[in-house]
C-alpha cells in the first residue's frame, strides 16, 4: 500500500497524466532519504532549476524520507503514473533484470573514474530496460565506495574466516560467504543493535551510513577497500514528460544533466567528509593490505562471471564497452 491519502493519489495522478503543462501545474516526487542528505539536497537544487527555468511552468513538488511513497514503491508508482517523477536505489531492481545490479557488483568499479565509465557503458540498456516500463531515465549519482567496518583488524581474508557479516541483498551475501565471512541480513535502522547484541561483528557499506550510524560505537576499524559505488536514479513517466512543453523538457532535460554532474561531485566530498567524521571519532582508518585486496578481487571476479552469464547479451555488451 502506498503511504499517502486518496485525495492525495488522485491529485498525483491527475498531475503525471494530465494534459499539456500550465503556470500552476505541480509534479509531486517522492525519495527515499531525508532533507539532510546529500542526494535529497542535489534533488531540491535540481526542482529549484526547473521551477526557473520554466518561469513556474513546472513546480517539482519533493516529498522526502519516504513520506509519500515508501522507497520500495516509488518505481512501480512513477511508472503507474502515480507520481509523475522519482528517486530510488538503482540496484533495487536487479530482481527484475540483472542489468540494474551492474553498479553492486564488487571490486568491478571502485573509483570515481571508473563507476562514471561503467555509468556510461551500462546507461543506454539501463535506459533500454526502463523504457520497457515507460520510464524515462533524467540522471543518475552514486553513493560514496563501500568500506569495510570491524571490530578487529583485518588484513587478509582469513581474518574474516567464520565472522559475522552484515548482509543486505543478494550480492552482499555472496560476497560475505567468498570472504570466508557469514552472512546475516541486518537493515540499516538495526546497525547498532545488530553489533551491540552480537549478532554482526563486520560490515561492508558506505562512510556515509558508517558515520550516520555511528559506526565508532561498536567497531574500531575502517578499512577503504572502494568494494563498489552504487548509485541512485531519477526517473520520469514517459506520458508526463511527453506532455510537457518543449520549453519544459528542454528546461528539466537541461537541469537533470546539471543535477548529474553536481551529485557526483557532492558524492566526492560526501566520501572525504564522512571518512573525516569516523577519523574523528577514533575509529582507525586504513587502506587495504595488498593480501586482503587480492583476496576481495578474487571473490569479486567470480561474482563478475556469475553476473556477466546470467544477464546475458545485454550483460556482456555493458562488461565489453566498460573494459574498452
Amino acid at each position: 500500500m502506498f503511504k499517502f491519502s486518496k485525495l492525495a493519489l488522485a491529485a498525483a495522478a491527475l498531475i503525471a497524466l494530465g494534459g499539456q503543462a500550465s503556470a500552476k501545474d505541480v509534479w509531486n516526487m517522492p525519495t527515499p532519504y531525508p532533507d539532510g542528505n546529500f542526494h535529497t539536497v542535489n534533488i531540491k537544487t535540481f526542482a529549484d532549476d526547473v521551477r526557473t527555468a520554466t518561469n513556474g511552468e513546472l513546480d517539482i513538488k519533493i516529498h522526502s524520507a519516504g513520506s509519500l511513497v515508501k522507497h520500495p514503491e516509488i518505481k512501480n508508482a512513477v511508472r503507474k503514473g502515480l507520481v509523475p517523477i522519482g528517486e530510488f536505489f538503482l540496484s533495487r531492481l536487479s530482481n527484475e533484470n540483472p542489468v540494474f545490479g551492474i553498479d553492486s557488483i564488487p571490486f568491478l568499479a571502485t573509483n570515481y573514474a571508473d563507476a562514471e565509465r561503467l555509468w556510461n557503458a551500462s546507461r543506454p540498456l539501463i535506459e533500454k530496460q526502463l523504457q520497457k516500463q515507460r520510464l524515462k531515465v533524467l540522471f543518475s549519482v552514486p553513493w560514496p565506495p563501500q568500506g569495510l567496518y570491524t571490530k578487529n583488524e583485518v588484513k587478509s581474508l582469513e581474518d574474516l574466516k567464520g565472522v559475522k557479516m552484515r548482509a543486505y541483498n543478494a550480492l552482499t551475501e555472496r560476497l560475505a560467504r567468498l570472504s570466508g565471512a557469514v552472512p546475516t541480513q541486518v537493515e540499516v535502522p538495526d546497525i547498532p543493535q545488530a553489533f551491540a547484541t552480537g549478532q554482526v561483528d563486520a560490515m561492508i557499506t558506505s562512510p556515509s551510513t558508517g558515520a550516520n550510524s555511528k559506526a565508532w560505537d561498536f567497531v574500531s576499524n575502517f578499512v577503504d577497500v572502494q568494494a563498489w559505488i552504487p548509485k541512485n536514479i531519477v526517473v520520469v513517466n514517459q506520458k508526463a514528460y511527453d506532455k510537457l512543453s518543449d520549453s519544459a523538457k528542454s528546461a528539466i532535460d537541461a537541469a537533470a544533466k546539471a543535477a548529474q554532474t553536481r551529485g557526483w561531485e557532492a558524492s566526492q566530498a560526501e566520501t572525504a567528509a564522512k571518512i573525516k567524521i569516523l577519523q574523528d571519532n577514533g575509529m582507525k582508518v586504513s587502506t587495504p593490505t595488498a593480501e586482503l585486496l587480492n583476496g576481495l578481487k578474487k571473490a569479486g571476479s567470480e561474482m563478475t562471471a556469475d553476473w556477466a552469464k546470467e544477464s546475458g547479451a545485454d550483460g556482456q555488451e555493458i562488461l565489453a564497452t566498460y573494459n574498452k
